[in-house]
């Protein structure tokens, strides 16, 4: 594994200016987001904005993709939710070291090859599993109640549904954030107005305005402090029981970075070899699990989503990525305080947009062209991943698709 190599930084001013428009689009599109996850997840916005931060700098320097952007994801917090109920948020250094060390075993004994390897509609049965658990993370602060007891997502989001004081304000900000989202663009050209504000963050503004020009009483998304936090050593006490879900962490970790690096290798259409390195890409994510996890942040992966927007920026090399981590450093050192005033229900409606997007309708009009056998097993696997959890659905997915193989594989035989 070759780290830090000249060609993966821009080659000439040209690049180097494309790099520093693409990060600081994606650190826009990524402030929303990384407060959404933090919350959703049980910690905090400042958790959020950590990972992003430290998480983000450290798998864009050493990780083995040119264009990847790390940071929180809604995935992520469905695994976090559980064991923070259970461990409390002081187990999240014991486990961020943990989960990021077997990463770093993954790709230092060259297993990212086989993790690379997950056939597309397993990965479209798993993706439209998190997009749909994103969306019912959000009940809480969408319908401005307590979040419902239990420890998975479907069972959360039924009791959160019970509650009999639903705030009509918190919903009403979720649905003029949403609407602005989606006709943002078509607003502008209205107006004429050429703009280069992600319309994730341009509806995060407008829902927080509205919400104070109306004096609505909801609930902000709480204090973002304008540093980073200090050390927190890892307490292994529980180390035997943090052992498996720090392994659920790490396959995570593994399996989500590495797709979200296959998906922008292909949007950018890279030579080959300018391509994702995948266990330099493991090792990258591992170290910046591990180091964000002690500094006040939670495990990290690579995002799709915000991937995806530093491709379209026209990112040319891992300092995009880098760039945008400094970006979002900066808007905590001056603007904390008034990120704090944003409505958790502006975040809520922002992250159901996010889902909306990841649900993709021309991918699924793609895939029921497909065989009636990838069909079942895409729908096995979103369906498991939304019952159970994320990597049990990719497990029941992939052994759905390997008894298919075999029984076709019989068939020919005969």
């Amino acid at each position: 594994m070759n780290f830090l190599k000249r060609a993966d930084f821009p080659a000439n001013k040209g690049e180097l200016r494309a790099d520093l428009i693409a990060g600081l689009t994606v650190a826009i599109v990524a402030l929303p987001l990384a407060i959404g996850f933090g919350i959703t997840s049980g910690m905090s916005a400042a958790a959020g904005i950590t990972t992003a931060i430290i998480a983000g700098f450290i798998a864009a320097l050493f990780g083995g993709s040119r264009l990847q952007v790390s940071g929180p994801t809604g995935a992520m917090t469905v695994i976090l939710i559980p064991v923070i109920n259970k461990f409390g948020a002081d187990a999240i250094p014991a486990l961020g070291v943990l989960s990021g060390a077997m990463v770093v075993i993954l790709g230092v004994f060259r297993l990212g090859k086989f993790i690379n390897q997950v056939p597309h509609y397993v990965i479209e049965g798993f993706t439209f599993g998190i997009a749909v658990i994103i969306a019912l993370q959000q009940l809480p602060m969408a319908l401005g109640v307590p979040r419902g007891a239990g420890d998975r997502t479907l069972e959360i989001a039924a009791n959160t549904l019970n509650s009999d004081k639903y705030n009509l304000s918190a919903m009403v900000i979720v649905a003029i954030t949403l609407i602005f989202k989606f006709n943002f663009d078509r607003i502008l050209k209205i107006l004429g107005i050429k703009s280069y504000i992600p319309a994730s963050f341009a509806a995060l503004i407008f829902g927080s305005i509205f919400a104070k020009a109306l004096s609505f009483e909801v609930p902000n998304i709480g204090q973002i402090p304008n540093n980073l936090a200090k050390y927190s050593a890892p307490n292994f006490d529980n180390f035997t029981d943090l052992l498996w879900p720090a392994l659920m962490i790490a396959l995570l970790v593994a399996i989500e970075s590495l797709l979200s690096a296959r998906v922008a290798d292909s949007l950018a259409h890279l030579p080959t070899e300018r391509r994702l390195k995948p266990n330099q890409e493991l090792v990258g994510q591992g170290l910046a699990t591990s180091i964000a996890s002690v500094f006040g942040g939670q495990p990290a992966t690579g995002a799709i989503a915000r991937t995806s927007v530093n491709v379209r920026a026209h990112a040319n090399s891992r300092f995009a990525a880098m760039v945008h981590s400094v970006v979002l450093l900066l808007i905590i050192l001056v603007a904390a305080p008034l990120f704090s005033q944003i409505p958790a229900a502006a975040i809520a409606g922002v992250l159901i947009g996010t889902s909306i997007r990841i649900l993709n309708p021309a991918n699924l009009k793609e895939l029921l062209r497909t065989t009636k056998f990838e069909i079942f097993t895409y729908a096995v696997t979103a369906i498991c991943t939304i019952a159970i959890d994320l990597i049990w659905g990719i497990a029941i997915g992939l052994c759905v698709h390997g008894l298919i193989v075999l029984i076709n594989r019989g068939k020919t035989l005969n």
